[in-house]
């Protein structure tokens, strides 16, 4: 995976301010299950195009890059224990300043509206097939802990963008699949404040970052099984060569509507598992239990 002249000072700087604040007197943080994320980034199987996919709330506007500032310093010193993530265009690319900098801090721009069918979840996939580590918060916008859903008393998450399940259901080698949650970052950044304070961090802020264990396979197996992942692409996946999937090429590949409506059908069952996962765990988090 190639990177830009930028990326590596950009990342290195960007991490070091990260754990300065996080072990400065302005916040504590606590942190649950770090090595399974360390555990998936020393895969042996990355070398083979097995990327590693992490996937958390979303509740600030500092969720990243502040999280990454708990993990080891060496990662950051290499390319490929540094996560790829989807920004949104209009909040981080609105000039060229900010366009340079997030591109050389690894981020793909999306553009809203536009759907799965876009050039960064092409560009995600690709790094996926290349063993990369790509973040994905799945409901695509802040969700702070105020506005979160309940059922049966749980917490419930907004439903997750397809576009989680197209980039499982379209890697060669399904990734490791580790799903995140935050906690605090809603009082360090919370929403609707006034300008200049919507800006400005808040102090003696209790922060957590948790990650679980890898998502089994067969939890997302199960989904695919309703169809081969060799059908829906008509060759298998060792074969496949990417030329930037599009909603054309899929649809030349589809035999009839009801055929396109089981494909859409499986990708938001693959993304419900990740979003289950996902939920789960924050549940485990607000008991204790992680």
């Amino acid at each position: 995976m190639s990177v830009g002249p930028f990326t590596r000072p950009t990342l290195l700087s960007v991490s070091l301010l990260c754990k300065a604040f996080l072990n400065s007197p302005f916040c504590s943080v606590k942190v649950n299950g770090l090595p399974n994320l360390l555990h998936a980034l020393d895969d042996q199987e990355r070398a083979s195009g097995r990327g590693v996919v992490t996937v958390c709330n979303h509740i600030s506007t500092l969720d990243d890059p502040l999280t990454w500032g708990v993990l080891p310093t060496r990662l950051t010193l290499n390319h490929r224990t540094t996560r790829w993530a989807l920004g949104a265009s209009d909040v981080m690319f609105t000039n060229p300043v900010f366009s340079t900098f997030f591109r050389a801090g690894q981020v793909l721009e999306t553009f809203r509206g536009q759907g799965i069918y876009q050039p960064a979840v092409d560009t995600a996939i690709e790094k996926l097939d290349q063993g990369g580590w790509v973040h994905l918060f799945g409901e695509g916008y802040i969700s702070q802990a105020s506005s979160f859903d309940k059922e049966h008393g749980a917490t419930v998450l907004r439903r997750f963008k397809w576009g989680v399940g197209r980039i499982l259901m379209e890697t060669a080698v399904p990734p490791i699949v580790i799903p995140m949650w935050l906690t605090g970052f809603d009082q360090l950044m919370p929403e609707g404040r006034a300008f200049p304070w919507k800006y400005i961090p808040r102090l003696g802020v209790k922060l957590s970052v948790t990650f679980g264990k890898p998502l089994p396979p067969e939890d997302i197996q199960a989904a695919l099984r309703a169809m081969g992942r060799e059908e829906l692409f008509g060759v298998s996946s060792p074969d496949r060569v990417r030329e930037g999937v599009t909603r054309e090429a899929i649809g030349m590949n589809l035999e009839s509507e009801p055929r396109k409506r089981q494909i859409d059908h499986t990708r938001s069952m693959v993304t419900a598992v990740v979003q289950r996962a996902v939920e789960e765990l924050g549940r485990c988090v607000s008991v204790g239990k992680s």
